[in-house]
């Protein structure tokens, strides 16, 4: 390595220009793979997205249907459905609480 005594002024110009291109090589690069990384987990989360619709959607009709069998309880036995809903919130809470 050359001491500071012997490098001229143009050979640091030179050496920071040279510098400077390969720091904008590797920015390009790093540009490149950073898109591409994007791309990939763009195209994953919306493969993922569509998988959970089309499950989502083939399990409406059962989801609608416990919906309307627990609405009919409720309205059965609408007691027992504040004790159950009271006992929920209280956990809920609980939880929350319990963090801190």
């Amino acid at each position: 390595m050359a001491s500071f005594s012997t490098l001229s002024d143009i050979d640091l110009d030179r050496q920071v220009a040279v510098l400077s291109k390969e720091l904008a090589s590797l920015k390009r690069a790093v540009a490149k793979r950073g898109g591409a990384y994007y791309e990939d987990g763009r195209d994953a989360e919306l493969d993922t997205y569509s998988d959970l619709a089309g499950r989502l959607r083939d399990a409406m009709p059962a989801i609608r249907k416990q919906g309307r069998v627990i609405e009919r309880s409720a309205r059965d036995h609408p007691a027992a459905a504040a004790a159950v809903g009271l006992v929920v919130l209280g956990l809920v809470a609980s939880l929350l609480f319990s963090r801190r």
